[in-house]
């Protein structure tokens, strides 16, 4: 096990915004879906928002990850195939705590990206041929990590949450504005006060629904970076994978845009949050450099990537640009 090699104060005040955040977010998409129900339905419908909410939560999360992995043809990459890769997964995902290691897959696509899915006991983590021929191993181990901190922080739910929120709550807000507009005429030729109050409610909350699932989403990128900067005590190799995927997937961009035609996407309507920001978080975790003699005399020094030793770096996985 590495010694700690983050800064534990940084840590801990990055890891409460996060809950904070998340827990604001999350409370505030369920009001956001209760109003919108109590104003189609009354009471009985915050009733059946809740148990429908429900159950539609319990059939996400309980969804096999072999769907998800249909959906882009990925095959599964066995320790023959890629031992270092395994071995590093395994590595931490003992460190994590988990019961077993996440099976890999891989996806034949040069876009460089990698994505888990599942539960903590039955995990995947997916990644690309491109995201494996272009990251060193200390970039591949903070994206294995980052990866693993979905997992054990159970994110599945949290963003299986988000989505069948803001999915109810844009279905609520047009079921509703559509019988609202059936019963304006009638309501003004009755000489009946319009709800404009419960109109505009129901005119605002998909947008405002879908503002905070990607807030949500975003809050949880920051908090699986935190963890895998804990699980390596190397938060700049992850920061050095996000550069390197930040600057490579805008050159294929705008490779496939004409040129002028790339407009930057606004913060808040991202998934992810900005390179830049991830990565001066990143950094801001990483600890004064300290020297530390172990049992046997040798000399270390914080922030050393766990990349396991696999021995000579002479063979070369299926013709792909990463050595093992």
């Amino acid at each position: 096990m590495l010694p700690l090699s983050i800064d534990p104060q940084t840590r801990d005040r990055y890891r409460r915004r996060n809950r904070l955040q998340t827990l604001l977010l999350a409370l505030g998409a369920v009001l956001l879906l209760a109003a919108c129900a109590y104003t189609l339905a009354g009471l009985q419908g915050v009733v059946w928002a809740a148990v429908g909410g429900g159950l539609s939560i319990f059939l996400a999360t309980s969804l096999s990850p072999q769907m998800v992995l249909g959906l882009y043809g990925a095959r599964e990459l066995s320790a023959h195939d890629f031992p270092q890769a395994h071995r590093i997964v395994r590595l931490l995902s003992e460190r994590a705590g988990l019961a077993s290691p996440p099976r890999l897959y891989r996806v034949s696509s040069q876009m460089m990206n990698a994505f888990s899915t599942g539960r903590r006991d039955e995990a995947v983590i997916c990644m690309t041929d491109g995201l494996l021929n272009r990251l060193t191993a200390r970039e591949f181990v903070g994206v294995m990590a980052h990866e693993l901190a979905h997992i054990v922080h159970e994110d599945i739910h949290v963003m299986a949450l988000a989505d069948v929120v803001s999915r109810m709550t844009t279905v609520m807000s047009a079921l509703g504005l559509f019988i609202a507009v059936l019963h304006i005429p009638e309501m003004l030729a009755g000489g009946g006060d319009v709800p404009w109050a419960a109109i505009a409610i129901l005119i605002v909350a998909p947008t405002v629904g879908t503002t905070l699932q990607l807030g949500l989403s975003r809050t949880r990128e920051y908090d699986a970076d935190l963890g895998a900067a804990a699980l390596t005590g190397d938060p700049e190799g992850l920061a050095e994978a996000l550069l390197k995927l930040d600057r490579m997937q805008g050159r294929m961009w705008e490779a496939m845009t004409p040129q002028g035609a790339r407009i930057p996407d606004p913060s808040v309507l991202r998934t992810h949050p900005a390179t830049e920001e991830r990565v001066r978080r990143l950094r801001a975790l990483k600890a004064r450099p300290e020297r530390w003699i172990d049992a046997e005399g040798r000399l270390h020094r914080h922030g050393r990537s766990p990349v396991p030793d696999t021995g000579p770096p002479r063979r070369r996985w299926r013709g792909l640009g990463l050595w093992y």
